[in-house]
C-alpha cells in the first residue's frame, strides 16, 4: 500500500475518488474512464444492469483488482492499494451481497475474529468490556450473545455492518445490502445507515437496483452501463424515468423476430406457485404465467429477483409449496418421462454446470434424450453405432466445433457446448422450450446462431419462455414481455407495445 499525502483521522468519513479507471481483461474492456467522486459523508449510489461494471469498479477500489489504468483517491490524496488488506489498514469496508459471518458463532465471537490482530487466547472478559462500549456507542444492536444462525436476515445485515464500523471503516460499500431483506427490514438497515452518514462518521457507495431505495436514502447517483459512466446527479433533482433512461439506454426501434402465424393454445400454465428462494427468507410467487404454441415469452429481471428459482421449479430442481404446473393442460412434475411424452426441452444458464456431464463426450451429451428410444419406443440396450452415427450428424447440422467428437464436452467453447446442448433439446418434436440466459458470455457468431435456432423452433409451433438479464435479447426475440421483480411477475406487455423506460421502471422494483 502506497498513500500519497495524509488521510483524515479515524474517527472521520472518508471522500473516495476514481480518476478515469479502466480495468481490461485480456482484449475485453470491463471499465474505461470511470471517475467517480463519493464526498465525505455521503450516501452515493451505483446503477446498472447486469455486466455493467459496478463490479469491477469497486473490486478495483478494495484491491481485489489492480485497474490497468486511472487513479484512486482517498482522503483527496492519491493511494495505491495492493490488496484488501490495504483497503481496510485506509479505512475501506464493503459489506457484500450475501452473508460472511459464521453461523455456528455468537454475535461476539464473529466481532473478534474479523480482526487482523486476534491474539491466539482471548482474553473475552476484556473483549466483552470493549464490545459493550462499542455497542453503548452504535445507532443501532444486535444482541452479542446470540448465535448467528438465529438471527432474522435484517439483524445479520446489521451486523455485517457493524462489523466494518468495528474494524474502523469509514468508507462503506454495500454490495446489493437489502437483497435478502423484506422492504421494512431493508427500510431499517439503510435508515441506520443514512444516519450514520449524516452524522459524518462514514461515507457510503451502494450498488443497488431499486429506485425506491436510491430516491429514500441516497444523496447522488452514478449510473455505469456497459462498462462506462453514462451519467450521474443528485438524487433530488432525478426522476425514476430519468434513471431508468440512463441505466438502459436510449429508446431504439426493436423488430420482432419473423414469426409465422398467431399464438395457439396454452402450453405452458402456471398458477398459483409458492416456493421458497435461494436465501430461503423471500418467496417466489407466480400468481398466472401462460406461454401459448408458436410464442416467445420473454422474462426481463435483474439479476437475483427469482428467475433462477423460477427456472429450478420449471426443471424440477426446486419444490413448490403451494400452486401448480400444467403442460398441455397436463399436471406437470418434470420427469425424464412426463418431458418425453410432452416434449418439454430446457436450455438451463450455464449448461456445462446444469444440463451436460462435463466428463463424458460430446456425442454421450447429446444422445441423453435418446440413449434409451428407438423409434420412439423404450429400447433395452444402448447402440454405441448408432449413437456415434446420430452425434456426429447433429455435431455437423448444429456447427459443434467439436475436435473430438468422443473427448470431453468440458473441452469446448462455451459457444459450442450452448449448440451441443441446443442439438440434444432441439431435436426431434418440441412443444415446449424453457430457456435461460442461452447466449451469456458467447461470441456474436454463436449468439446470432443460437437465437435463430430459438426462432425457428417458435415459428415450428413451439412455445418458448426465455429468461433473459439481456434486455435487448429479450426486446429482439419476445412476442410478449413479462418483468420479474422481488420474486413476481410484475407487469406484462405485448412487444410491440414495449417501452424500455416502462421496462426499467418495472425492472428497478418502482411498480
Amino acid at each position: 500500500m502506497k498513500v500519497i499525502g495524509q488521510t483524515p483521522g479515524p474517527d472521520a468519513a472518508l471522500a473516495v475518488e476514481t480518476l478515469g479507471m479502466t480495468m481490461r481483461f485480456g482484449n475485453f474492456t470491463a471499465l474505461e474512464d470511470v471517475s467517480i467522486r463519493v464526498a465525505a459523508g455521503s450516501f452515493h449510489a451505483l446503477l446498472g444492469e447486469n455486466g455493467a461494471g459496478k463490479s469491477t469498479l469497486v473490486k478495483c477500489i478494495m484491491g481485489f483488482y489492480h485497474a490497468t489504468s486511472g487513479q484512486l483517491l482517498v482522503g483527496g490524496r492519491e493511494a495505491r492499494i495492493a490488496d484488501p488488506r490495504d483497503a481496510r489498514a485506509l479505512g475501506l469496508g464493503m459489506v457484500y451481497q450475501h452473508f460472511t459471518l459464521v453461523p455456528s458463532l455468537t454475535v461476539a465471537e464473529n466481532l473478534v475474529i474479523s480482526r487482523l490482530d486476534t491474539p491466539g487466547v482471548i482474553d473475552w472478559r476484556a473483549e466483552r468490556r470493549a464490545l459493550d462500549a462499542f455497542m453503548a456507542a452504535m445507532p443501532f444492536r444486535v444482541p452479542l450473545d446470540q448465535q448467528v444462525s438465529r438471527l432474522a436476515a435484517g439483524e445479520k445485515q446489521k451486523l455485517e455492518i457493524l462489523k466494518q464500523l468495528y474494524l474502523g471503516s469509514r468508507f462503506l460499500i454495500l454490495d446489493e445490502p437489502t437483497s435478502v431483506l423484506t422492504p421494512d427490514e431493508a427500510d431499517e438497515v439503510l435508515g441506520h445507515v443514512r444516519g450514520l452518514c449524516a452524522a459524518g462518521e462514514v461515507s457510503v457507495l451502494m450498488i443497488t437496483h431499486k429506485f425506491r431505495e436510491v430516491t429514500a436514502f441516497a444523496d447522488e447517483v452514478s449510473v455505469l452501463r456497459r462498462g462506462r459512466l453514462v451519467g450521474q446527479g443528485r438524487v433530488a433533482e432525478l426522476s425514476h424515468a430519468r434513471m431508468a433512461a440512463m441505466m438502459i439506454g436510449a429508446e431504439k426501434e426493436y423488430v420482432p423476430a419473423a414469426r409465422k402465424g398467431s399464438p395457439g393454445a396454452p402450453v405452458l400454465e402456471l398458477s398459483g406457485i409458492r416456493a421458497t428462494d435461494r436465501s430461503g427468507l423471500k418467496q417466489i410467487a407466480i400468481d398466472s404465467l401462460t406461454v401459448r404454441a408458436g410464442e416467445i415469452a420473454g422474462i426481463a429481471g435483474i439479476s437475483g429477483n427469482g428467475q433462477m428459482e423460477l427456472m429450478e421449479v420449471l426443471t424440477g430442481q426446486r419444490a413448490t409449496s403451494a400452486g401448480e404446473i400444467r403442460v398441455e393442460g397436463a399436471p406437470y412434475r418434470a420427469s425424464r418421462a412426463e418431458a418425453q411424452a410432452l416434449a418439454v426441452r430446457y436450455l438451463p444458464e450455464e449448461p456445462l454446470k446444469n444440463a451436460c456431464a462435463p466428463r463424458m463426450s460430446v456425442i454421450d451429451n447429446i444422445a441423453f434424450r435418446s440413449f434409451d428410444r428407438k423409434d420412439g419406443r423404450a429400447a433395452f440396450w444402448l447402440s454405441p453405432r448408432s449413437m456415434k452415427a446420430q452425434g456426429t450428424d447433429l455435431i455437423d447440422a448444429f456447427r459443434v466445433k467439436a475436435a473430438v467428437p468422443d473427448g470431453p464436452i468440458a473441452a469446448l467453447s462455451g459457444g459450442n457446448v450452448q449448440r451441443a446442448v441446443l442439438a440434444r433439446e432441439l431435436t426431434g418434436a418440441v412443444r415446449l422450450l424453457i430457456i435461460s440466459n442461452p447466449c451469456f458470455g458467447l461470441d456474436f457468431a454463436a449468439v446470432a446462431e443460437i437465437r435463430a435456432r430459438i426462432v425457428a423452433a417458435r415459428n415450428a409451433g413451439a412455445a418458448v419462455l426465455l429468461m433473459s438479464e439481456d434486455l435487448d435479447e429479450v426486446m429482439e426475440l419476445s412476442d410478449r414481455i413479462l418483468v420479474m421483480s422481488e420474486g413476481r411477475i410484475d407487469y406484462e406487455v405485448a412487444a410491440n407495445e414495449a417501452s424500455l423506460a416502462e421496462i426499467g421502471h418495472h425492472m428497478g422494483g418502482h411498480a
